[in-house]
């Protein structure tokens, strides 16, 4: 078998350090099987352990103590000493503005010449920025994605259309995109269960500005939809304190799951799942809700381009009015998906078979 260097973006550092163990972290737990050696280079987070630590038995987590405008440094060092010592043979990146880890790849293939892919999750601000700094990061991109891809290898997407048609329209060949879905489920775990629906819409995520938040509150304030957030973030004070001053009775907030279990038996207790974001790289829990046989009201970002159609859910746009109508026409919907595609051995088996081929 052969030795990977996984370079990780802020998200997953993030799972990792915390021990939350959340979608990277159960990831790695299967994909860890494929390779004789993994070794994770990943940015400092603030309030986050910093540092190295060994998780099933091989793969190895090196966090930067160094702040992230710093990372390329850390990320060079810390690569090259990775290749004395161990010659890895393949480089993933995740990726994102202002690129701190592209130039960080950039800088170590010149001394180690190793083949490196880049990973693009999603686009900041694209298809819609949520605020300024999203925009800025959008033109950003814009800009340097060329230079940044130069000399991959390949590029990864996770989506069909949205994040390969703005690649290519800013200057990335179609011969260079790889699409490698990231996204599983455990169909064990999510799957239609015969309780009663408590509520009308239900949210799935990090508490977040590019997720729409703002337009979910406009909903509960005109309606009477009973609508349950599920998560925790940055906006979580804010949205509380929404809530608790403008008296909007009919919305929810659960915090944070503990488990997948806890998630698939919300999501089976709603009507509907509900994803309002501005810009997205997935999200898995949209599959999740498909899993379920509860219909998804979307707008096109990410996947919803992918696997949402009127059989089992309604793409929107970011209207009110339209999250009110979707609802009213699928409240009673069945989803009709085949959700073997999305199964997660088969899944994480792919994607280590498409790196290795690179190899």
């Amino acid at each position: 078998m052969a030795k990977l260097l996984m370079v990780t973006g802020l998200g997953s550092v993030t799972d990792l350090a915390s021990d939350k163990k959340g979608a990277f972290y159960n990831t790695l737990e299967e994909f860890h099987k494929y390779w004789d050696r993994i070794d994770i280079i990943a940015p400092r987070v603030k309030g986050q352990p910093t540092g190295e630590k060994i998780i099933f038995g091989n793969i190895h987590i090196h966090i930067s103590k160094r702040p992230l405008w710093l990372h390329p440094i850390f990320f060079l060092s810390k690569g090259i000493e990775l290749y004395r010592i161990n010659h890895f043979d393949l480089m993933t990146v995740q990726d994102y503005p202002p690129f701190y880890n592209g130039i960080g790849a950039r800088l170590l293939w010149m001394k180690v010449r190793v083949p490196y892919i880049l990973e693009i999750m999603h686009i900041p601000g694209y298809p819609r920025s949520a605020n300024f700094k999203e925009w800025l990061y959008k033109q950003y991109t814009k800009i340097f994605i060329r230079f940044i891809a130069k000399k991959v290898l390949a590029i990864r997407v996770i989506n069909r259309t949205e994040v390969p048609d703005f690649l290519t329209k800013y200057g990335i060949s179609k011969e260079k995109l790889k699409y490698i879905p990231a996204f599983y489920i455990d169909l064990d775990i999510f799957k239609p269960l015969d309780l009663k629906k408590k509520y009308d819409l239900i949210f799935v995520g990090r508490l977040e500005s590019n997720k729409g938040l703002d337009l979910l509150l406009e909903v509960a304030q005109k309606s009477n939809l009973k609508i349950l957030i599920v998560g925790t973030g940055p906006l979580y004070n804010n949205l509380k304190l929404q809530i608790d001053n403008y008296n909007i009775s009919n919305i929810s907030l659960h915090g944070f799951a503990k488990n997948s279990l806890e998630i698939a038996k919300l999501i089976n207790e709603s009507r509907a799942l509900v994803m309002l974001s501005y810009n997205e790289g997935g999200p898995r829990v949209v599959l999740e809700a498909l899993a379920c046989s509860v219909p998804v009201i979307a707008t096109s970002v990410g996947i919803v381009p992918d696997v949402i159609n009127r059989s089992n859910g309604r793409i929107i746009d970011w209207s009110v009015e339209e999250v009110i109508g979707a609802f009213n026409e699928i409240k009673y919907q069945k989803p009709i998906i085949d959700t073997s595609q999305f199964e997660k051995i088969s899944s994480i088996k792919n994607y280590a078979d498409n790196l290795k081929s690179l190899i």
